[in-house]
């Protein structure tokens, strides 16, 4: 496929937009594409994956936080990835990885899709952590939540501090952007798509409720190449309890899958 630029090319506002923490590399050998969870943010992953200079790290920010605070959120994950989509083809230049949470496995998984459609390269590989397979999804209506319940929930998923959840204020300026996130997934339906042909690493925490360690073994039917899964001590944020024990696993796993040069 025969990448066109255009406005999208690596300097452009969306590129920047979309981005805004990516530092290109040059002398990187791959680039780790990173999708946040419901109510995240690029800086979170970006923060997280300091995975060193051989992987150029590429955090996504959604609209409607952080710096995009003022742009609307999307509603639909097929919307996100329609816009998403063009904006990643220039960055598609050099082998590349999908990293998604939560949410964020909805994302690449979808973007995945769109990147075989598309006539355009593919991940050498996709990571997802603490999301269920779409296959297992019931109706759910969290988006439709008081703002109350919509807190609870966070607190159940031990999504925030105490604290911030506590700060009306705050709560008040960043409800709206992740009622927007939780109607992206609850309104998510997943097309006909084999599977991809792709490997898949897979990690879920020991104390999570949704999905569940035993779910995740479901994530295997999504692709036709090697199937890994690794339950980590935590809760769903297990990426914030156990943030080394995660950052370890995916380095191990990009080795795997970018075996360095001899």
């Amino acid at each position: 496929m025969t990448v066109a630029h255009g406005g999208t090319g690596p300097t452009s506002a969306a590129t920047k937009a979309w981005f805004p923490y990516w530092k290109p590399q040059p002398g990187a050998r791959l680039r780790l594409f990173c999708f946040p969870f419901a109510g995240g943010s690029a800086s979170v992953l970006h923060r997280w994956a300091s995975l060193g200079p051989s992987v150029e790290v590429i955090a996504v920010q959604y609209p409607g936080r952080e710096t995009r605070f003022h742009e609307p959120p999307f509603r639909r994950v097929s919307a996100l990835v329609d816009t998403l989509g063009p904006v990643m083809l220039p960055l598609l230049d050099r082998p590349f990885a999908f990293f998604g949470y939560s949410l964020g496995t909805v994302i690449s998984l979808m973007l995945s899709y769109w990147l075989r459609r598309s006539g355009a390269p593919s991940p050498r590989g996709v990571m997802m952590a603490a999301g269920l397979p779409p296959k297992l999804w019931r109706p759910r209506n969290t988006y439709t939540l008081s703002d109350e319940g919509l807190i609870g929930e966070l607190r159940r998923y031990g999504a925030a501090p105490p604290q911030v959840l506590a700060n009306r204020e705050l709560m008040e300026l960043l409800l709206p952007m992740v009622r927007a996130d939780f109607e992206m997934l609850d309104t998510f339906v997943h097309p006909e798509e084999a599977p991809l042909s792709v490997p898949m690493a897979v990690w879920g925490g020991t104390e999570d409720r949704q999905p569940t360690p035993e779910s995740l073994q479901t994530w295997r039917d999504y692709t036709t190449q090697d199937f890994s899964l690794q339950i980590i001590p935590g809760g769903h944020f297990f990426i914030h309890s156990a943030a080394d024990v995660l950052r370890e696993a995916v380095e191990r796993t990009l080795s795997r899958w970018f075996p360095a040069p001899t």
